[in-house]
């Protein structure tokens, strides 16, 4: 069933037409994703943690991160991504242990960025490689199509006007991570439209968009050749804010 799923959630990766991930939090919220079109359910790192009351950056405790994804999994049919932040360690061998935790609870996918979690500036292209391949070793060792979201914080951590320059080494780092077994690239951050299409057009690897205010809506960013395309954070702010409103109403006597 796991490995079905997981050949399934790769091929809903087309450039063209997008996979789209409306990111869900946890098993209550991934029902309610399912039900409303969902093709897979995807987990947002910010999302999950805010839920249970710690911030973001792996402050969320890795037993409750897949304790909370089996429940996701229980909870609906479809295919389960998780986003393992930065891998809740430096060292491969860190890398592969969450990894490992997170096939064995049913997980297709996972994201992994190459922002120093706690830390300064991105993991050199060789040093993220090698946690990248730690991760597919875990995946093949299972038997798993396992689709590694290889995230570049490359755009986040720089100003929007910084992102032309930016471009090739985010395809050099496209290249790297493919060749070490990543199955996409994740450029959050990014939201001009001719450099998507630059990065999609280039990319050896199918191309992952964050879906932000500034960002192309997801008819153009399918024009432009994206192949998958998240909501983030986004889904849980919205349902936070409905929430506080109905509260403040209930408590008004509105």
């Amino acid at each position: 069933m796991q490995k079905d799923k997981a050949f399934t959630f790769a091929s809903l990766h087309k450039p063209g037409e997008p996979l789209i991930l409306f990111n869900a939090w946890d098993a209550g919220s991934a029902k309610v994703v399912s039900e409303a079109g969902a093709k897979a359910i995807a987990t947002g790192s910010w999302s999950v943690a805010a839920a249970f009351g710690f911030a973001d950056g792996e402050a969320l405790p890795l037993d409750l991160a897949i304790a909370n994804l089996e429940r996701i999994i229980g909870a609906v049919d479809l295919p389960v991504t998780i986003d393992l932040e930065g891998g809740y360690g430096p060292a491969p061998a860190d890398v592969a242990a969450t990894a490992k935790r997170a096939v064995a609870a049913g997980a297709v996918g996972c994201n992994l960025e190459d922002q120093v979690v706690g830390g300064e500036g991105l993991y050199k292209i060789d040093d993220q490689c090698e946690r990248l391949q730690a991760v597919r070793r875990i995946a093949d060792e299972g038997g798993i199509p396992f689709f590694i979201n290889a995230r570049t914080d490359l755009f986040l951590k720089a100003k929007p006007e910084e992102h032309g320059g930016l471009v090739k080494a985010a395809l050099d780092r496209a290249s790297a991570y493919g060749e070490a077994g990543a199955s996409g690239l994740f450029v959050p951050g990014l939201a001009d439209e001719d450099l998507i299409g630059t990065v999609c057009s280039k990319s050896p690897l199918p191309v992952n968009v964050m879906a932000m205010p500034t960002t192309p809506p997801a008819r153009r960013l399918a024009q432009l050749g994206v192949a998958r395309i998240s909501h983030g954070p986004g889904p849980y702010r919205l349902a936070m804010q409905a929430l506080a409103e109905a509260a403040r109403a209930a408590h008004k006597g509105d």
